[in-house]
């Protein structure tokens, strides 16, 4: 899921304009890239996010057959922060890590662990593709917490997208039979800690940088599952501990699609490309588990997307272009910042 660890502040950061910190890693060479060559870009590195991403679920659904929840998240963060230390060269070093707001991550941290224990947990007895369709209850709730908390201004519109996406989430759950169970709720507790990272991403835009945020998300879950492991530790086999490996890879390579994603293209033209984590999620789980989505979940998956689509787009549309957030050359306006740029000497 992307809220249950540092995909929320990549997530954020993209599409709300946060910063990802000018290095390397994030800024890969983008000379005089044309508007199609940045939207062709963005998708390819949103889509293998998004695939990292869904492998990372599916990581996880398995080795949680064998594996306790405390295990699995606690393997699955030291491994996850590891990769992310190894990238630490690209963003500054360690000195990016520097922070000026130590109450705020612990916030941070705790919210982490609840979307982690609450997600995997609840895909443990769910079909994956069931369990990603709530999870993307997430970016509904982001809009009104955003409304409360930040102030944002939230207009009818979509107020109407966010209860419609619920009423999807109620034609999903079906209460008093369907995925009406402790699980589905518990996805839906993690996207509610999800949305609540990604609300906590914004207010700290201006004085921490995603790397530092992404990093410290993980302290959380590493704790909780360490108090709460006494007694259920199983040594894993040989080909686990790759699993569990490649579990730390799916969240650092996620974390990479997601953010290089948005720093190329508009959040408007890639929005919808996030949803095919659906797709994803639905072959996968056909292929290596048997599931088929039954046709409530479709329904109301369908509702969800719908409603999310609708609030991306009108969030979008209250900025007045995506290169302010991006830092690359709008649609339009592209060859004429090309231009300028060379004419004044800066090399692209």
């Amino acid at each position: 899921m992307r809220g249950s660890d540092p995909l929320a502040c990549a997530s954020a950061a993209g599409k709300e304009g946060l910063e990802c910190a000018d290095h390397p890693v994030i800024d890969a060479a983008l000379p005089d890239t044309t508007p199609q060559d940045s939207l062709s870009g963005g998708i390819a590195w949103l889509t293998g996010g998004i695939v990292m991403g869904v492998s990372l679920d599916m990581t996880g659904k398995w080795l949680l057959a064998d594996y306790t929840l405390a295990q699995f998240v606690l393997l699955r963060s030291l491994f996850g922060a590891a990769m992310l230390l190894l990238l630490a060269h690209g963003f500054g070093g360690l000195q990016s890590l520097k922070t000026r707001r130590p109450g705020w991550h612990l916030l941070r941290t705790l919210l982490a662990a609840g979307a982690m224990f609450g997600f995997f947990w609840g895909l443990s007895h769910m079909k994956l593709v069931d369990a990603l369709t709530l999870s993307f209850t997430a970016p509904l709730m982001t809009t009104a917490l955003s409304a409360m908390f930040l102030g944002d201004p939230v207009g009818w519109r979509r107020w109407a997208a966010v209860a419609t996406g619920f009423v999807g989430v109620v034609v999903i759950l079906r209460p008093g039979g369907g995925l009406w169970t402790w699980p589905a709720l518990g996805v839906l507790a993690a996207a509610f800690f999800y949305a609540g990272l990604a609300v906590t991403s914004r207010h700290l835009a201006k004085t921490e940088n995603t790397y530092a945020m992404s990093l410290y998300v993980l302290v959380g879950p590493i704790v909780v599952a360490l108090a709460a492991l006494p007694g259920q530790w199983r040594p894993p086999a040989t080909h686990d501990w790759l699993l569990f490996a490649l579990a730390g890879l799916c969240s650092a390579g996620a974390w990479l699609g997601i953010v290089n994603g948005y720093r190329r293209a508009s959040p408007a033209l890639l929005a919808p490309f996030e949803y095919t984590a659906l797709f994803w999620g639905t072959l996968g789980g056909y292929l290596v588990w048997n599931e088929i989505p039954q046709g409530p979940v479709v329904l109301g998956g369908a509702i969800i997307i719908g409603s999310g689509l609708f609030v991306a787009y009108r969030e979008i549309e209250r900025w007045t272009a995506a290169s302010r957030f991006l830092r690359i050359p709008s649609a339009s306006g592209a060859a004429a910042t090309t231009a300028q740029r060379k004419s004044n000497g800066v090399e692209s």
